[in-house]
């Protein structure tokens, strides 16, 4: 089957623009190809979800965005600038930056101290070892700033390993934050969580999308058709559909593929 087109139509006056995109990128694994010709921009201000079932290779997308993967062939932009071969640490410092499915927070120390250390690293405080925490105190603002983005402001002194699953996952969010991306990549946000939960993270995920870029690999098709602007359906690697969730729900492939003949 032919790969569908991935790139999304210019059908408005002054439509927003790309920040990321790819054009044929291709993964080889020691003969197995794990994705192929994958064309994909993403928007700035716009929530655009990868979806597909278990193998489609949303999380090998993820892992060659971000360079820790390097791709077979093809080509990756960020902001204009080909980032094909640039080594993840140099991606994250242009604004590319991943949000992981397991959630990685500091348990021991406080929700507000988690959120200062990952604040010292665009600060350039990260290499300065011999500095007290008193003079990480210059980041406490911020870091507070960041906790009111996101709602845990309440919850500032708890220590993060106390926190509820949901709450960790926000709290990730929060550092993720810190190191002001202009790309935010989500590897499945909802997972795990409870109703109220889903609709906390869904609202900071929107509110969040109004000053940057949101590509995020979600399961709850609830959540990918009540958030997402674009939709990109992968299957065996390649681009199966791509469109808003009105569009690719209606594709008898897609269907068939992924949601099912009886899901509407």
């Amino acid at each position: 089957m032919a790969a569908a087109a991935a790139v999304r139509p210019d059908g408005d006056q002054n439509p927003p623009r790309v920040v990321l995109s790819a054009r044929g990128l291709r993964r080889d694994f020691a003969g197995f190809v794990a994705v192929s010709n994958v064309d994909l921009d993403v928007h700035h201000g716009k929530i655009h979800a990868l979806i597909g079932p278990n193998g489609a290779g949303k999380t090998t997308i993820f892992n060659l965005l971000t360079k820790f993967l390097q791709p077979t062939s093809g080509r990756i932009e960020l902001l204009g600038t080909d980032i094909t071969r640039t080594s993840p640490a140099r991606v994250a410092r242009m604004g590319l930056v991943r949000s992981f499915q397991i959630s990685a927070i500091f348990p021991h120390l406080s929700v507000l101290d988690n959120v200062r250390v990952a604040l010292q690293r665009p600060g350039g405080l990260s290499f300065q070892f011999w500095r007290s925490l008193a003079a990480l105190d210059e980041l406490t603002p911020r870091a507070r700033e960041l906790l009111s983005i996101v709602g845990l402001d309440d919850a500032a002194n708890r220590l993060a390993g106390d926190l509820s699953y949901g709450r960790k996952r926000v709290l990730e969010i929060a550092t993720t934050l810190a190191l002001d991306p202009k790309v935010l990549l989500l590897d499945e946000p909802m997972a795990g969580m409870g109703h109220e939960d889903v609709g906390t993270i869904s609202g900071i995920i929107r509110s969040l999308a109004k000053d940057r870029a949101v590509l995020m690999v979600e399961h709850n098709l609830t959540v990918v058709a009540d958030l997402c602007d674009w939709i990109t359906v992968m299957q065996r690697g390649q681009v199966l559909a791509a469109g808003d969730y009105a569009t690719v729900s209606r594709d008898e492939r897609v269907r068939i593929a992924y949601m099912g003949t009886e899901h509407e």
